[in-house]
């Protein structure tokens, strides 16, 4: 009996080993149950973080072969591929190389691109083309890499829900707004007329705008050429929560391309019953023409957090917020004729950036570390959204040994 049990614990760590040993899974590995849409399309799976890799292989060595094995069901589900500060012709090969291997694998890509002039108000993800000129160029470099393949593209996470003339980085006369406007709607005419892409645009998430705020934006921007949008990118709203506001989004818009003004929509805090009520009375457009949306889930398993009343002088609720978990599998199977995709868009496991909530740091004060730069593996928080995660992930769970 004994022998019997201790045969059944070593098979996970040998099977761990052999995942390691033989490196990341191919690009657009088989996926997760749930990834498959209800028309048989499978969301593309990339190579995950190097560090994760490496984390799995220390969890591995200590023992930890349930953090290991969740560590690796994490990086092996279906997520967006970010594109953003490569030159023009780099930005064409890798995509190529994206959309060629995804095409093999009979996977759809998403290609997160994050590039635009100002791009996060310059803040922890700040960088971007220079001028406009530049990231049109990108942009077009973009395009030839996509050519014909198969494409879903979330344009520009940010670009809208944060423009110039929200952090005072304009000018009086609204120059760099007026920019990037004219930025993303050259992104939109150039990847909507590829054949197989399929474009959607920023919306932040439903705590951030409400739907007559952020329609316009959408208008100006050029949706009415796009696929339609994305929400929650990097951040925690429940999946309830986005789905609403999706939901009005796309109603307001259609609402306002028939001539009504968007300052009359509902928006995300009027009772359900009212907001339903004034769409089913009010706009016309027929659900087949309204503009659909994507959401991001990645890492709304528990919600947003909130941060202990008066404790800091700015909590930054969105930057690695503690005790996380991540949230529904990538699907394209939603149930919903309008919501297209359920999408991991941000990379879970990467660092949103050196968080201080208003303190002079260097450590964040509710972790008692220094967090890593946005991008960079954050091994505890890696954990905490592979422990947490809800629904759980099939491999993971707590701390185990074999003894």
């Amino acid at each position: 009996m004994r022998r019997r049990t201790a045969v059944r614990a070593l098979a996970l760590p040998l099977a761990l080993a052999a995942a390691l040993l033989t490196g990341p899974p191919p690009a657009g590995a088989e996926a997760p149950v749930g990834s498959r849409g209800s028309h048989g399309s499978r969301l593309y799976t990339p190579k995950g973080n190097p560090d994760a890799y490496r984390q799995a292989a220390g969890l591995l060595r200590d023992g930890r072969y349930a953090d290991a094995a969740g560590v690796l069901a994490m990086v092996g589900t279906p997520q967006a591929v970010w594109f953003g500060d490569q030159s023009p012709a780099e930005v064409e090969r890798q995509a190529r190389t994206v959309v060629r291997d995804a095409a093999r694998k009979g996977a759809v890509p998403v290609l997160a691109l994050y590039n635009v002039p100002g791009r996060d108000c310059s803040n922890y993800s700040g960088g971007g083309a220079s001028t406009t000129a530049e990231y049109q160029e990108w942009v077009d470099a973009v395009a030839r890499g996509v050519g014909g393949h198969e494409t879903m593209v979330v344009l520009e996470p940010d670009s809208l829900a944060l423009l110039p003339a929200d952090c005072g980085q304009d000018d009086a006369q609204g120059t760099r707004t007026a920019a990037r406007y004219t930025e993303v709607r050259y992104a939109v005419d150039t990847l909507g007329r590829l054949a197989r892409t399929r474009v959607y645009l920023d919306t932040g998430h439903p705590g951030w705008h409400t739907v007559g705020s952020l329609v316009p934006r959408l208008v100006r921007a050029g949706v009415g050429g796009a696929t339609g949008f994305f929400t929650n990118a990097s951040n925690y709203r429940t999946e309830a929560d986005s789905h609403w506001y999706g939901t009005l989004v796309s109603a307001c818009v259609g609402y306002v391309e028939d001539g009504g003004a968007a300052a009359d929509c509902p928006d995300q805090y009027w009772p359900r019953a009212d907001a339903e009520g004034w769409i089913a009375e009010h706009v016309t457009t027929p659900a087949s023409r309204r503009k659909h949306f994507v959401t991001d889930t990645s890492r709304n398993g528990l919600g947003p957090w909130t941060a202990p009343p008066g404790k800091y002088a700015d909590a930054q609720e969105w930057c690695n917020p503690p005790g996380r978990g991540l949230g529904d599998r990538p699907t394209t199977a939603t149930g919903d004729p309008l919501y297209d995709a359920k999408l991991w868009i941000k990379i879970p496991g990467e660092s949103d950036g050196l968080c201080l909530r208003g303190t002079a740091g260097p450590r964040d004060p509710e972790r008692g570390t220094v967090d890593p730069a946005a991008g960079d593996w954050f091994p505890e928080q890696a954990l905490e959204l592979v422990r947490l995660a809800r629904p759980p992930l099939p491999t993971a769970g707590h701390p185990t040994t074999v003894r």
